[in-house]
């Protein structure tokens, strides 16, 4: 089955949900228990083949960038070489993948001196620009908020300056005075938490030649911070960890109900964003609150809810992307259960590239290498001006 395929048989299941709200609403009665169990069984499916459409257009957009990356390379000048970062370079790359291999005992003059550069102040080596690309892709696959906030790289503490308030302009006679009027200027300062995991693998495979030992551990160390940095960037309180965009946004909207939303809360929460703020702008939901919002529709019985059914489209709500994550806080009393807004003003300072150390004698008698992989960085909202929330009652 194709992507066409596959998008059709959403699309069909789509409209038989719809079929089934609508004959209810006709009614003007609930759905039946066993209505509900065909609702939610057709949710699981219409969403399975969501995931299935998604990973076929992103494999084949990453064989395109291949494809592209290939005929590039191919025209590149013999000197390209000498232009290369350090940590792009073959010597480099071979070199981080013969430590992680054999270790450093093993290592012949030649590699420890191309190693030499990327040593790391606690005993790690930094991770290879290939390696670090393969880490930030999954990264970005697994935490899709990446995607759309503003990430900067830096080497030390970044202080950002914010207006806090805008100066205004005046309609001024001739040769009267000008109108004074100062913008204010506040501050925020991105630090560096630290995020750490080890990873074991046996000695067996590393010993075989056809494991792609770097390739495993980029995936992996991918995988796991990304999970964890989407839990602090979308939440996270700023001890120990970035500050999230739930707990940085301003107060959009609050809701009548305590484990409830209504269309025109959500309509209010959108035009609770300035309207510059708003091209850009994304919702933010946990699962189970889309699946309530699926559930709504405007003053004209149209669904607010509307499903992509093409090749990359997302899904969207009152025309703006739907961002689905299990770090946003649940539809319950009291918390912040629908961020909308330009996420660009969410900030994430990264500190250069991941750190990898090979630990040998940790897990030796499992016969097992550990694998210490660490990185820094902080995250906060600097513009909150075009990022709010709904919070329940």
């Amino acid at each position: 089955m194709d992507i066409n395929d596959i998008l059709l048989k959403r699309a069909e299941v789509v409209e038989q949900m719809k079929v089934l709200l609508d004959k209810a609403e006709a009614e003007n009665r609930d759905l039946t228990s066993a209505e509900q169990e065909s609702y939610e069984a057709m949710d699981t499916d219409q969403e399975q083949y969501k995931k299935r459409a998604d990973r076929l257009h992103n494999a084949a957009v990453i064989e395109n960038d291949l494809n592209v990356n290939l005929d590039e390379s191919s025209r590149l000048n013999v000197d390209a070489k000498d232009k290369k970062s350090v940590f792009a370079s073959d010597e480099y790359r071979e070199g981080f993948n013969a430590y992680a291999r054999r270790g450093m005992a093993s290592l012949s003059h030649d590699i420890l001196n191309a190693l030499q550069v990327g040593t790391d102040s606690e005993g790690g080596f930094i991770t290879p620009e290939e390696f670090d690309t393969t880490l930030v892709e999954v990264l970005q696959d697994i935490n899709e908020i990446r995607q759309f906030v503003t990430v900067i790289t830096t080497s030390s503490d970044r202080n950002i300056p914010i207006e806090s308030s805008l100066g205004t302009a005046a309609w001024t006679a001739e040769e009267a005075g000008y109108n004074e009027s100062d913008a204010a200027f506040g501050q925020a300062v991105l630090g560096a938490h630290k995020l750490t995991t080890i990873i074991k693998v046996s000695e067996e495979l590393l010993a075989d030649a056809f494991f792609d030992v770097s390739g495993y551990l980029a995936r992996n160390f991918g995988k796991r911070f990304g999970l964890a940095e989407e839990l602090a960037f979308i939440n996270g309180d700023g001890s120990g960890k970035p500050t999230g965009i739930v707990q940085g946004s301003g107060l959009g909207v609050t809701a009548a109900g305590v484990a409830a939303i209504t269309t025109d809360e959500l309509l209010d929460l959108y035009h609770s964003v300035p309207r510059m703020y708003r091209k850009n702008a994304v919702f933010l939901l946990a699962d189970l609150t889309i699946k309530a919002v699926r559930k709504l529709k405007d003053g004209e019985g149209q669904y607010m809810w509307q499903p992509g059914l093409q090749a990359g489209t997302p899904d969207m709500l009152l025309g703006r992307r739907v961002i689905d994550s299990s770090a946003m806080p649940a539809m319950t009393t009291g918390l912040k259960s629908v961020v909308f807004g330009d996420l660009s003003g969410y900030v994430v300072a990264d500190r250069s590239n991941a750190v990898v150390q090979r630990l040998v004698e940790l897990y030796a008698a499992n016969g097992q290498i550990g694998f210490r992989g660490f990185k820094r960085m902080d995250g906060k909202v600097v513009d909150a001006t075009g990022i709010k929330h709904l919070i329940q009652a």
